[in-house]
């Protein structure tokens, strides 16, 4: 196809212009979507790709390597007519106007999580439905932090739960590509030092902790369950750790947890080879309280959580002490050795190749 120079200056200025509406998002795309942009723009300003493979420890340019790479003999006009429209679809999937939901007196609004309190009982809600929930670093620190001002306040308990058709879809994969200058160490360090701290928020929360599970949950959100006080979960969730396949190892004190609630076969099953749970193997096995049907989900549990708001709060919070207290140090013991390990991990060339393969996967086209 014959392409004028008119024609060709005015796809060069719509290719700067979406460049300039690209800095503008206010929600990060995710992953995928940045791997796309990227291999279209160098596409598009340098042709099929024309670099040497990365090694496979130079973790985030071989990403970028073979995103580039699969675009082939892709002609520099197509890709970036490619670049133009998947950025105008990111800015127009933007509403205008953020349907943010403002917090109840006492608590702050936060970027990646809704908090309110209502009935007596402290709400938190994991507010990233366009990206099924994945926790990204951020929203670790306000999750915990939530958790905290909810040990405080007047509420009876605390409920978390998920905005959307999921409960949470695990570890946002971007927390693994954002490797500072000081290098994977340091990322490893800060990432194992967070996951310490935001585990032990669960254990030590002094009052019950209900877990609403709304829809499917994977790796950190489903490893937590264990030190909840009751888990309740509509037909529709699922329950997955899919640890081994991305090279990695459990945590959220599951190593203890999950063995001690369901026993050690079935434990090894889900924390080892990845077994995914309905609902109600779950509940068969102990990790969820009670399994209601999808269309009666949210009105039966939010009204029986309402009465349960109306119970005596230091008589509920000092019978979860005396229940809890004898397991609190061996928890916080095995949540230090979960995150010790799960260094070990971040920093192995197995783990690394694990997450290649899984973004090899994801980016292509």
């Amino acid at each position: 196809m014959h392409t004028t120079g008119a024609t060709m200056q005015v796809h060069q200025e719509d290719f700067e212009k979406a460049q300039s509406n690209l800095k503008l998002l206010k929600n990060d795309p995710g992953n995928e979507v940045k791997l796309k942009l990227y291999a279209l723009f160098k596409q598009a300003t340098q042709g099929p790709c024309n670099v040497s493979k990365p090694g496979m420890l130079d973790f985030v340019n071989k990403v970028k390597w073979d995103a580039w790479n699969s675009l082939g003999s892709l002609s520099k006009d197509d890709a970036r007519q490619s670049y133009v429209e998947l950025v105008s679809s990111l800015v127009s999937s933007e509403s205008p106007t953020k349907n943010n939901t403002e917090p109840s007196i006492g608590h702050k609004m936060y970027e990646t999580i809704q908090v309110s309190c209502e009935d007596r009982i402290t709400k938190i809600f994991l507010n990233r439905p366009e990206k099924k929930n994945a926790i990204t670093l951020k929203m670790y620190e306000e999750i915990g932090k939530a958790l905290e001002e909810a040990g405080k306040d007047e509420s009876v308990f605390a409920v978390l739960s998920g905005v959307g058709d999921y409960f949470c879809s695990g570890n946002d994969l971007n927390n693994f590509t954002n490797i500072p200058p000081e290098g994977k160490e340091k990322m490893a360090n800060d990432s194992a030092d967070l996951l310490e701290a935001f585990v032990s928020k669960f254990i030590d929360f002094p009052k019950p902790l209900v877990a609403v599970v709304n829809g499917p949950a994977t790796g950190i959100s489903v490893t937590i369950l264990g030190l909840f006080d009751l888990v309740y979960a509509t037909d529709r969730a699922t329950f997955h750790t899919p640890f081994s396949q991305l090279g990695q190892s459990p945590e959220g004190c599951s190593s203890y947890t999950f063995p001690r609630m369901m026993g050690l076969g079935k434990a090894t099953e889900m924390l080892l080879f990845n077994k995914k749970l309905t609902a109600h193997e779950a509940c068969n096995l102990g990790l969820v309280t009670e399994v209601f049907p999808d269309s009666s989900f949210q009105k039966e549990v939010w009204e029986r959580l309402k009465e349960y708001g109306t119970l005596p709060k230091n008589s509920l919070a000092f019978s979860k002490q005396l229940i809890r207290v004898n397991e609190k140090e061996k928890l916080h013991a095995v949540n230090i050795q979960e995150c010790e390990r799960l260094k070990e991990r971040w920093l192995s060339e197995e783990c690394m190749n694990a997450i290649i393969s899984f973004f090899q996967n994801r980016a292509k086209l």
